[in-house]
């Protein structure tokens, strides 16, 4: 069969469609998100981290239209204190997190302080990101 691979290509791009975007009609489809940001960061570089983002960072996403919900610190040590860092962003929808975190990352300003920071090496081992969309009876959606 010569079309086997070309349909199978085509139906696993379908399929990872599926798993990737939200359903239609199902929450974060095209209200707004929230999106939960876990940063692991590299061994005594978590208060290079937090100057970073109190003094960079921040002002970057206002700059490209993601709000700052709220930056957390774990106070348990095997939930990751002294290593951890746990900010939440709104965004007016997923695509709009889309085009944010792409303008975001193409912005001068974030390459430079990026690298600027990071001369003596990387300031986080892992970043993890999650996606969210309140409950109908979520008092924050």
């Amino acid at each position: 069969m010569k079309f086997a691979a070309p349909l199978c290509f085509l139906l696993l791009l379908a399929a990872c469609k599926m798993v990737t975007e939200p359903a239609p009609g199902s929450p974060g489809r095209s209200g707004r998100v929230f999106e939960l940001r876990t940063y692991t960061a590299s061994p005594g570089k978590l208060d290079a981290l937090n100057a970073r983002f109190r003094d960079h960072t921040t002002a970057l996403f206002k700059k490209h239209g993601m709000e700052v919900v709220g930056f957390w610190e774990p106070l348990d040590k095997e939930a990751g204190a002294g290593e951890k860092l746990i900010y939440m962003l709104a965004h007016p929808s997923r695509a709009a997190a889309e085009v944010s975190w792409k303008a975001f990352h193409d912005d001068p300003e974030w390459v430079k302080v990026k690298a600027d920071s990071e001369k003596s090496g990387p300031l986080t081992t892992k970043i993890e990101s999650v996606f969210l969309a309140g409950t109908d009876y979520s008092p924050l959606k």
